[in-house]
């Protein structure tokens, strides 16, 4: 009769095994992400190009109702208005379609829900870059927004003092290992954010 395996190689097994499914859970559920991100993006897009051509705007009320109708019969409630409208907002929010290639990696689409709805440009370029940096949780987007992060960044007389603060919050939420970032750095990061932001918008201008 044969002996049955000792217990540490069965724990041993059962933990790399875990390890291999948990990693794969991932990856598929990254994969996921960037493909339903681009396809909301695409249909946003869609949409837009659509309601350019109508002469009035109850025109383009009217063909969202009608479109998410039909395809919330279709497909399930994903595709609702109120799903389309965030899909149309996406699209004319992020309408450089290379921008989006790096944001399907990063960002879930709670993440972008929120970015897309901060009117201001710079303000809203200034949050997606840290978030793609920092790697920052949609409830961390959200806390940020909340405490007013970007205008104290882009506008206190003391920025030490905020720095300091930011870093304090960051490190007590776990984003970050308290030797990870130090001051001096997350300063440079908030400030780049900001520069490429600026950036970023006036090559829009130029292209345009």
């Amino acid at each position: 009769m044969s002996k049955a395996p000792a217990a540490p190689a069965n724990t041993r097994l059962l933990g790399d095994i875990r390890q291999i499914i948990e990693q794969g859970r991932q990856q598929l559920a990254s994969t996921v992400n960037s493909a339903l991100t681009l396809l909301y993006w695409q249909i946003g897009q869609r949409i837009h190009s659509e309601l350019l051509k109508g002469e009035r705007a109850a025109y383009g009320e009217q063909i969202v109702s009608a479109v998410a109708r039909q395809l919330e019969a279709e497909y399930g409630r994903g595709f609702s208005e109120k799903n389309l409208r965030h899909m149309l907002r996406f699209a004319e929010a992020f309408p450089d379609q290379n921008i989006i290639s790096a944001v399907r990696r990063h960002l879930s689409w709670t993440h972008i829900k929120t970015l897309i709805y901060i009117e201001d440009p710079l303000k809203r370029d200034f949050y997606l870059q840290m978030c793609q940096q920092e790697r920052w949780s949609a409830r961390s987007l959200q806390e940020r927004l909340d405490s007013l992060l970007f205008e104290r960044t882009a506008l206190s007389r003391q920025p030490e003092q905020l720095i300091a603060s930011e870093l304090a919050t960051l490190r007590d939420s776990r984003e970050l290992s308290p030797a990870l970032l130090p001051r001096e750095l997350l300063q440079a990061k908030l400030h780049e954010a900001i520069a490429l932001s600026r950036a970023r918008l006036e090559n829009r201008g130029e292209d345009a």
